[in-house]
């Protein structure tokens, strides 16, 4: 399952996935969150497995799915995983790439119990519409 976080810049994203990342983290240790540098890591519980993907030769959607199913393959108590800026991660702000990136993701998710959620900063219009249904 895939939920998508979506907005303009400055209307609450990063500060509602920072509580739904902390809501689940209080039951669950079985979290991880990607994000591209270090902001979060003073704002989450100690027991979410944060991961900066700056430390990673990642670039592209096609990348970041294949380091998630790495993650999925490593732990199999994985519950939920957390993006932080989708773009910024992938280092690739189409529209389009996103698009097709979500439906991989759902795809590949859809027999595991792993719980998506990914923010993105933009205008949940620009996705193709398929992709508009995890908004």
């Amino acid at each position: 399952m895939i939920k998508l976080i979506a907005g303009p810049k400055g209307t609450g994203k990063t500060a509602k996935l920072v509580d739904d990342i902390n809501a689940v983290a209080a039951t669950d240790s079985n979290v991880v969150c990607l994000e591209r540098g270090n902001r979060l890591d003073q704002l989450l519980k100690p027991t979410v497995r944060l991961v900066n993907m700056k430390e990673y030769p990642i670039e592209g959607f096609d990348q970041v799915l294949a380091f998630i199913c790495g993650i999925c393959s490593k732990d199999y108590d994985l519950t939920h995983i957390y993006v932080d800026a989708i773009c910024k991660v992938a280092n690739n702000y189409d529209p389009e790439g996103l698009g097709a990136f979500l439906l991989k993701l759902d795809e590949f998710l859809k027999d595991t119990p792993v719980e998506a959620t990914i923010l993105y900063s933009g205008d949940i219009n620009s996705l193709p519409e398929e992709a508009r249904k995890f908004a």
